[in-house]
Parts: C-alpha cells; sequence; structure tokens
C-alpha cells in the first residue's frame, strides 16, 4: 500500500524540513530582534507573564571624611520597567499532499515562505512601533538623510546620545532604503578606510563605520503627526513650568489642534525635544499635555506665553544603544501534542535567535500548518535613543 506524507512517521520527517527552510526566510528578514538587549530570554514565561527590568538611579560622589561614627547613606531609589509576554502571533497555512511530497524533496512551497516572513515581519514592526517613547530627534521631517551629501546626520545623532549619556559600543541605526541609499553615496560609508573593509564597496555592506552597525529595514515606520504640526497652527505653553515637570498645559490660537503619542514637541528657549505620552486636543483655554522626558530647562508661560514647535509627520529611522530597548522570546509548549492529533515542533534561529514553533494537523482532505511565536518587547531606556527623522 502506499504512504503519504501526512501518515505515519512521514509527518514527523517533513516538520525538519518546514523549520530549517522556514528558517532560512527569518534569517534575512528579522533585522530589529538581532539588535536589541535579548538577556531576558531565560526569564521569559507564559503569555501574560511580566518581566521587571530593574533600572539604577543616579549616585552623588561625596567626600570621604574619617570619624568615629559613619555618615548616613543617602537612600537609592531605583525604578523598574514591566516587559510583558503578552504577544502570541500565528501564521497559518495549508499544503497538499502533492506539495508535501514537494517539501521531502527539498522544495520550500511559496506559502510557508510567506508564512514565516509574516512572524518575522511582525516582530520586526512591533519592536520598531516602540518609538514612540523616544524624545531624542534630528534630521528634517520629509527630507531622507544624508541628502545634504555629508555624514552630518551621523555626528548630529552621536552628539544626541553622547549628551544623553548612551554607552559608545553596541551603536546602531536602522533607516530605510532611501537614506542607505544616500549613504552608499558617501565617500564616508564607501572607503575601507573609514571601517577596515571594503565591503560596502563590493557588496554595499555598510558595517561599522562612524560609532555605529548600520542596518537597512524596509519596516522602518513614518510617524504621523497631530494637526498641530500642520504650518499655521500657533501652538503655546501658559503656565509656569519647573525643572522635572512633565505635564505642561498648551493651547491653540484658534479653534482646536490634535497631539498624538510620539509627536515631537520643543519649546522656545532651550534646545531639549520632548515626546508626548498620550494623545490630546488643544483648544483656546489650554490643555494638560503629558511629556518625556520631564522639563530640562524651567518653562514660565503664566506671564508670557512661550512659543511651542511641534515636528511633522516623519519617517523614524533610530540610532540607539542596544539596552533602549528589551526582547524576551520564549518556546512554546510541545507536550500532549501526539494526544491531540498533531505534530508540534520548535526550533531556534542560530542568527536572529526567535524562537519559532511548527504546529501540524490533519484536516479534511488537506494539512494545516501553523507557525507561532511568543515574544514581549518594552522601551526600557529611552535616553539611549535617537530618532533620525527623514
Amino acid at each position: 500500500m502506499k504512504s503519504y506524507p501526512h501518515v505515519g512517521n512521514s509527518l514527523t520527517e517533513v516538520v525538519p524540513q518546514l523549520l530549517a527552510q522556514g528558517l532560512m526566510a527569518l534569517r534575512e528578514n528579522a533585522i530589529m530582534p538581532r539588535l536589541v538587549n535579548r538577556g531576558f530570554n531565560r526569564l521569559a514565561g507564559d503569555k501574560g507573564s511580566t518581566i521587571d527590568i530593574p533600572i539604577p538611579s543616579a549616585i552623588t560622589a561625596q567626600p570621604v571624611t574619617a570619624a568615629n561614627t559613619p555618615p548616613s547613606t543617602a537612600s537609592v531609589s531605583p525604578t523598574s520597567v514591566s516587559l510583558t509576554m503578552d504577544q502570541w502571533v500565528e501564521a497559518p497555512f495549508y499544503l497538499s499532499d502533492k506539495e508535501l511530497q514537494e517539501v521531502m524533496s527539498g522544495t520550500i512551497p511559496m506559502q510557508a515562505s510567506e508564512a514565516v516572513k509574516a512572524i518575522a515581519n511582525n516582530v520586526d514592526n512591533y519592536l520598531l512601533a516602540l518609538y514612540t517613547g523616544i524624545y531624542g530627534y534630528t534630521g528634517t521631517a520629509g527630507t531622507a538623510p544624508f541628502s545634504s551629501a555629508t555624514t552630518s546626520d551621523a555626528t548630529a545623532v552621536r552628539k544626541i546620545l553622547n549628551n544623553q549619556l548612551a554607552p559608545l559600543g553596541d551603536r546602531r541605526v536602522v533607516f530605510d532604503p532611501d537614506a542607505e541609499a544616500n549613504a552608499l553615496d558617501l565617500r564616508a560609508f564607501q572607503d575601507g578606510s573609514y571601517s577596515g573593509s571594503f565591503e560596502a564597496l563590493t557588496e554595499g555592506n555598510l558595517n561599522r563605520k562612524l560609532g555605529f552597525d548600520w542596518f537597512m529595514n524596509q519596516n522602518v515606520t513614518t510617524h504621523t503627526a497631530g494637526t498641530a504640526s500642520v504650518s499655521g497652527v500657533t501652538v503655546t505653553c501658559i503656565d509656569a513650568n519647573v525643572v522635572g515637570d512633565t505635564t505642561v498645559t498648551l493651547d491653540v490660537a484658534t479653534s482646536t489642534a490634535t497631539l498624538v503619542a510620539g509627536d515631537i514637541i520643543s519649546f522656545a528657549g532651550h534646545d531639549q525635544t520632548y515626546a508626548v505620552s498620550t494623545a490630546v486636543t488643544l483648544d483656546e483655554t489650554g490643555v494638560a499635555v503629558t511629556i518625556t522626558p520631564g522639563l530640562t530647562t524651567a518653562v514660565d508661560g503664566s506671564g508670557a506665553a512661550v512659543a511651542v514647535t511641534v515636528k511633522e509627520s516623519h519617517v523614524v529611522n533610530l540610532a540607539f544603544h542596544r539596552d533602549a530597548i528589551a526582547f524576551a522570546n520564549r518556546p512554546l509548549s510541545e507536550n500532549n501534542a501526539d494526544q491531540l492529533g498533531s505534530v508540534i515542533q520548535s526550533a531556534v534561529d542560530p542568527v536572529s535567535g526567535l524562537v519559532l514553533r511548527l504546529e501540524v494537523s490533519r484536516e479534511h482532505k488537506r494539512t494545516r500548518y501553523s507557525y507561532d511565536i511568543l515574544y514581549g518587547a518594552q522601551l526600557v531606556r529611552a535616553q539611549l535613543a535617537v530618532r533620525l527623522a527623514g
């Protein structure tokens, strides 16, 4: 009697083939998971569980004075950011018995490859969407970086990261194809003397230059700003605020205008940029707006209103240190698969580190395959990242 790929041990044999072929596609598409802090994988739990990531508090150095009693030690107040394992997504597809035979012959069906791409892009997009809390900002909205034919955009993001005290190592830039194309036209990115490698010129690989590892990513997102960014809309701060305040009162000259989470604003009188934390609709009487970080310079609009600039919609290219974003991905259970009539296997991609599970089950005259993944991510330290607007 002829055996079919979905019967007996043949089904178990086809799963590793699909995992191996699928992970090849994953390795080429998952950019951000390779670049952020994945040191929390060992702490990852089931869906809904949380990981508390400690953030150290600043300590002030003090002079030492010998005495017969020790001085009191200043208290420290470390904080933490919670990372929740709440992203459980799948990409299902079906294969005919003929396509299963092709898998066993080493040919990966297009649908299987597309399913893995969907999972990879989901993770990538989720990580890129964490930009809304990043307040460091440079570049020109609507103009791709490096359009000036100089490296000024690279030095600008480096300066901001330095001022925000980001460590010098493990710095990365993720930018869109337009920005990469401009960068590849510059000698600083082509010349091997800048990095010790000629791959930028021969292969288009940017490698490490100017203190950053450079990565092109087609999934780089665009921030759509609120209507308060539109030319002709006048936004002002009308209350008195001191250094450290995270809420300011803003108004518009006429009618109403909106701010959305992730909008970038700045105040006349100092250069610091701030990210709007929650969406609001401004009016002529004044509305409380939550920002991050706390004000670095006092803004007193109680006497004379202080002008506020709202940045326009922009492509969110990112420069960041690895520890800006935390990411956790855990293997999903393979237990009791046989009792449930399915075959389930997991595999870890050796390049991206993502853990995928593939579940195979036989339905009416066809076989259902489903890749799934469980993960969580959080912007942990916004001061370790900068937007490079395009």
